[in-house]
């Protein structure tokens, strides 16, 4: 038995068991090699050079930097406005310069109109008495182109109190959205009763009114001739003072006026003056009328008719 030789061992063909942490070497590479080598290269390289910087220190300097960016900015936009402030105070000088001299131009101008305006009425009041003959002071007053004075009434017409409280109603209708206020038909009807109740010459707050006057609405205002008006509107009439007060009064426009503070708080007042003074209309329109005969006969008669003939 000794001297048998003895079989060679048997190798086992199986395949060994993995180890544990096989699955893991892509892990374990990344944790070995976490820094690729040519970055790692890079970084060392700038280390040596001593050219790298922390990153903190890098954001630092980006913020500082833009911090002076800013202030640059803002101190090259106080520079532009400190110099243009200049020219821009000068050409608000020159503007305000031409505005001035265009207003007092603009008053000159007023001022000769007026002045011509004046010296027209005056050669039209000449005019009317040298062509009136002996009935030339009544053509004047009745045309308005004389100033005017003696006994009559004073009446005065306002808003009510409350007149920016409107509430509307009737009075509506005419494009007043405040009942409350003086409307320009209000000062027609007492304009007209005043005439009708006896008035010899009506003006309202120093407006002489003719034949021909025309009160009208612009918007709120009234206008007397084109010329508005403010409230309280002062009417003066030259007559006998407590005939034509109470005359008015009693008429239906007295009552209408009266109606108006009523019900919608329109504020009057009516009282009879020993002399009132009434200044001359601004300008003069006279008409007169005269016949004329047309050369067309029929049968035995011819036909006449009259023609207005307008002198200014």
């Amino acid at each position: 038995m000794c001297g048998m030789p003895q079989p060679p061992p048997v190798r086992s063909t199986a395949t060994p068991p993995p180890r544990p942490d096989a699955s893991m070497s892509l892990l374990n590479n990344v944790m070995d090699h976490s820094l690729d080598e040519g970055y790692a290269e890079a970084a060392a390289r700038r280390d040596a050079e001593g050219g790298g910087l922390p990153r903190t220190v890098r954001a630092k300097l980006g913020l500082a930097a833009g911090l002076v960016l800013a202030a640059l900015v803002v101190t090259l936009g106080a520079a532009q406005a400190r110099i243009s402030a200049p020219v821009v105070a000068k050409e608000r000088e020159e503007l305000i310069d031409r505005i001035d001299a265009e207003t007092k131009a603009a008053d000159r101008l007023e001022a000769e109109v007026d002045g011509l305006r004046d010296e027209v009425g005056e050669r039209q009041r000449k005019a009317l008495q040298q062509l009136g003959g002996d009935q030339g002071q009544l053509v004047a007053l009745l045309s308005g182109g004389t100033e005017v004075h003696g006994p009559g009434i004073k009446l005065v017409v306002d808003d009510a109190s409350d007149a920016g409280s409107g509430v509307g109603g009737p009075r509506e209708s005419t494009g007043f959205s405040d009942t409350g206020r003086v409307r320009d038909r209000d000062m027609q009807r007492v304009v007209n009763g005043l005439w009708q109740s006896g008035a010899e010459a009506v003006s309202i707050n120093g407006q002489r009114l003719t034949a021909l006057s025309a009160i009208r609405a612009a918007g709120d205002a009234i206008l007397v001739d084109n010329r508005p008006l403010v409230p309280p509107y002062t009417v003066l009439a030259v007559g006998d003072g407590k005939k034509l007060s109470t005359a008015f009064q009693d008429s239906a426009d007295g009552q209408y006026l009266h109606a108006l503070q009523e019900n919608f708080g329109i504020r009057t007042s009516i009282s009879a003056q020993d002399e009132v003074r009434l200044p001359a209309a601004p300008s003069l329109i006279v008409r007169t009328a005269e016949p004329r005969t047309t050369g067309a006969a029929t049968g035995s008669g011819q036909a006449t008719e009259e023609t207005g003939k307008g002198t200014s």
